[in-house]
């Protein structure tokens, strides 16, 4: 059984983080851990105890900002994803004063997102070569 919750460990997160994205798919190190990660909340999702998944959220103001969302390639396919989103709206949705919740959505991937109650805004844009589209939810 898998079973995601925040974590105090985000080293753990920067390895999964590394693996998938530089590793995998070829954005580079420099910036994956950026100013944002030491004032985010992390989750991590486990199987067993074996690190699977993660995402974090970023706070400001009435905005919960998602992102760094991950998951091994071992685990895709199986709705780990969506319940990380789940999980992440959740936990924007319990501090006071948040309203929404936006993330920066891989173009391929807005479908998926959609389906989780997200709408595009605003223009695509370029991300190390990656088309992304901005995307939100009312909380």
């Amino acid at each position: 059984m898998i079973l995601i919750a925040p974590t105090d460990e985000p080293e753990i997160c920067y390895a999964l983080r590394h693996e998938v994205f530089v590793a995998e798919q070829g954005y580079t190190a420099e910036g994956e851990v950026d100013e944002f990660d030491p004032h985010s909340h992390h989750l991590l999702a486990l199987d067993d105890d074996t690190p699977v998944a993660t995402a974090r959220v970023y706070l400001d103001g009435p905005t919960a900002k998602i992102g760094r969302v991950c998951v091994l390639k071992s685990h895709r396919g199986q709705g780990l994803g969506a319940d990380l989103i789940t999980a992440a709206v959740q936990l924007a949705a319990s501090h006071p004063g948040t309203t929404r919740a936006i993330l920066g959505a891989q173009a391929h991937a807005t479908g998926f997102y959609g389906k989780l109650g997200f709408a595009a805004y605003g223009d695509p844009y370029d991300d190390e070569g990656e088309p992304h589209q901005m995307m939100e939810r009312v909380l």
